[in-house]
């Protein structure tokens, strides 16, 4: 009870736009979670509804193939939380190990990582995205993830390494050093649970503009081969922008109203965990 309550407790205190954005968080999440299973519609094409107006039949109308388009954007949602969360998850985890490897060993550890890291900030981060996917004739999630965590991780590694240069000059980390404790143990008990809140800042955050890559990849046609990606979506209704312009606009508002709801999540878990970051 009493972890429940302290893990509780680090939510509380924060500012109101935070909480906004965890709603909207929140809300798409259960949309990607239950909405293929209450989507009213299947996502096959329906001739004899092409291009129908918002109804109480179809609540956000029908596409060029006579498809709902609210089921479609339900769908949607679950890959977009699919894609986004492996690839935060491993780019979080990769750019900590690395990261704590760099700042705690230093040396020829620490050049060797960070020339990498270097190299790889060279690179517009969108380009290096591209340049990868286009390598494949027809790209799926795994070629999508594995592009988005090419270049993903070197933010958190920086993020991390920073960290553990200054608490490993604490006293309480050189007494752990003192007692005879692994390298392992140190980062794992003694460091590494007291960077946890800039790494979930900068997951919170991260995750938001890895919807916004994934939608702008697959708006490029470099994305999954599936019709209903917001991204896809949001290319289909470009096309008949002139005729039916909510095919477009509904697509970029759940991408826009979901990476909003991130940014302001994670910028309210910032101020949170640093006060002092509200005087910059």
């Amino acid at each position: 009870m009493s972890t429940q309550t302290s893990a509780f407790e680090k939510f509380k205190g924060m500012s109101p736009g935070a909480y906004v954005g965890l709603v909207m968080l929140m809300l798409f999440l259960f949309m990607a979670l239950f909405g293929p299973m209450i989507s009213p519609y299947s996502i096959e094409v329906h001739t004899e509804d092409i291009f129908a107006a918002p109804s109480m039949k179809h609540w956000l109308g029908t596409d060029q193939h006579g498809v709902d388009t609210l089921s479609q954007i339900l769908h949607g949602a679950r890959e977009a939380l699919k894609i986004s969360g492996i690839v935060v998850f491993l780019c979080a985890s990769i750019g900590t190990f690395l990261g704590s490897a760099a700042g705690y060993f230093k040396g020829t550890v620490d050049e060797v990582i960070m020339r990498v890291v270097d190299v790889l900030l060279a690179f517009p981060g969108i380009l290096l995205n591209i340049a990868v996917v286009a390598l494949i004739a027809k790209p799926g999630i795994g070629t999508l993830i594995l592009a988005l965590c090419i270049n993903g991780w070197v933010g958190y590694a920086r993020l991390v390494r920073g960290q553990v240069l200054s608490l490993s000059t604490l006293d309480y980390v050189a007494a752990a050093q003192s007692y005879g404790s692994s390298s392992f143990r140190v980062l794992w008990k003694h460091i590494l649970p007291n960077i946890l809140s800039p790494i979930m800042v900068m997951m919170s955050l991260g995750f938001g503009g890895v919807i916004l890559v994934e939608a702008s990849l697959s708006f490029l046609g470099l994305g999954p081969q599936l019709s209903y990606t917001w991204g896809a979506l949001l290319e289909q209704g470009t096309t008949f922008l002139y005729v039916t312009p909510r095919l477009a606009i509904v697509p970029g508002l759940a991408i826009m109203l979901v990476v909003l709801g991130s940014n302001l999540f994670g910028d309210g878990l910032r101020d949170k965990f640093d006060p002092k970051s509200k005087q910059r």
